[in-house]
């Protein structure tokens, strides 16, 4: 089977196991997602959502963000863990963004990854989750999933992945295809134990349990 027809299959299969997919991140504005993803790395989005609702309570425009302490905006994201460089990261994010865009978020991936603290794999959640634009966000659980499936072969650089799967992902499709390998990667191809293959809903098309 060629991985174009392996992909539609495995849209189809995924759209049909988790028909309500999305981001799992709360967020009322897209600068607020924005933050979310940033504080996200090395740490869980249950944690996350449990400390923006504080961050955004105190700090409700990008424009006060961007002229807050850093102590103050530290101390409230601490329990993210890396609380340095997020911090940091956020006030200057939302610093050039009230400077530089005008207090919105920019919509091309350029403009994006000129952001402090903003990756391809934060801009593309942005671009499909905000803009609806063509996305595709190489988290762990795409890059796993992905490899074990069939659709990339010995593949774990996220850019790498990215540009292999826009080759096989219809443009629409990208974004709710990498939410749906969330929702799949931590119910049932599982990363820190073994994937449980039996009744898993691509059992029959995967390289991974059909090997």
């Amino acid at each position: 089977m060629k991985k174009e027809q392996l992909a539609i299959l495995v849209i189809e299969k995924l759209k049909n196991e988790y028909p309500n997919t999305g981001c799992s991140l709360k967020y009322n504005a897209p600068w607020q997602l924005l933050i979310a993803v940033r504080l996200a790395a090395q740490c869980t989005d249950e944690r996350v959502n449990q400390i923006t609702p504080i961050l955004f309570q105190k700090y409700p425009t990008i424009e006060s963000i961007a002229k807050a302490s850093y102590e103050d905006i530290a101390d409230i994201v601490r329990p993210c863990g890396f609380v340095k460089s997020k911090a940091k990261d956020i006030i200057a994010c939302m610093q050039l963004l009230n400077q530089k865009f005008n207090n919105t978020v920019p919509d091309t991936m350029e403009e994006l990854l000129s952001l402090p603290g903003v990756g391809r794999k934060s801009a593309n959640l942005i671009l499909g989750d905000i803009f609806n634009k063509p996305a595709i966000v190489t988290d762990t659980h795409c890059i796993r999933l992905a490899n074990r499936i069939g659709l990339v072969e010995n593949e774990t650089n996220p850019e790498k992945v990215e540009k292999l799967l826009q080759k096989i992902i219809p443009p629409e499709e990208g974004n709710n295809l990498c939410h749906r390998f969330v929702d799949h990667g931590r119910l049932v191809c599982t990363g820190r134990s073994t994937p449980h293959c039996k009744g898993c809903c691509l059992a029959d098309i995967c390289v991974y349990n059909i090997c």
